[in-house]
């Protein structure tokens, strides 16, 4: 876990959601917060969904566009970053209901602020001082959860349509980088694969090609 670092107070970011609604943005905002009477510190181990919607939006268009040989994919290095207007647009494009997908995750994120919120006024065990840090924590940490809520379901549905590609173009190989993220992606698609209908079945495999790791996964059934 890490402490919690300095930003720009609550009242004086932009308003992301309220109660009536919510707008939704592509932001990034940190890892997991972790809030008590005593503070709020950060769990590194649950970082913002957001630092993968890069690699999964150009690994859906690529997916979606390009010709595979051997029906493998193999993501190009030198691949151009795309800002947030185009990561945007492509949730859109490939992701179905993505408003209601969100809307989704923001009411359910909203709802376990509220009973929190609710308990720790309700508890009888803390001093009236630590109930009152308790709650001022929850609520200056509002906004940051509801768009941490929003960045993970976006990244759960592009990981759902990129199952859906793999299922679909009969993929028997994605070749990525040995980084952190691309891995988590790909481990991410095996889950998602592995939780179908009818699962399938996939193998994770790590080797050296020209000096540089590699994380291939591996398509075993369908």
């Amino acid at each position: 876990m890490i402490p919690l670092r300095p930003c720009l107070p609550l009242d004086e970011a932009a308003e992301i959601f309220s109660k009536q609604g919510s707008k939704m943005q592509i932001k990034y905002v940190g890892p997991k917060p972790l809030i008590s009477k005593t503070g709020i510190s950060f769990d590194s181990e649950y970082d913002d969904r957001y630092t993968y919607l890069n690699i999964t939006i150009q690994l859906l268009r690529a997916l979606d566009h390009e010709y595979f040989e051997d029906n493998t994919y193999q993501y190009a290095v030198d691949s151009k970053r795309l800002n947030d207007k185009d990561i945007y647009e492509g949730l859109q494009h490939y992701c179905k209901d993505l408003e209601k997908v969100v809307k989704d995750a923001v009411d359910a994120e909203q709802k376990l602020i509220d009973d929190e919120l609710k308990r720790a006024q309700d508890n009888k065990i803390i001093s009236d001082i630590e109930k009152e840090a308790l709650i001022k924590n929850i609520k200056m940490m509002q906004s940051y959860r509801l768009q941490y809520a929003t960045n993970d379901a976006l990244y759960l549905c592009a990981i759902k349509q990129l199952a859906e590609y793999v299922k679909k173009e009969h993929i028997d190989y994605i070749i990525v980088p040995m980084f952190q993220r691309f891995a988590a992606v790909l481990h991410s698609i095996q889950e998602e694969l592995a939780h179908q209908k009818f699962p399938i079945d996939t193998k994770m495999e790590i080797y050296e090609e020209h000096g540089k790791l590699m994380a291939k996964m591996e398509v075993k059934n369908r």
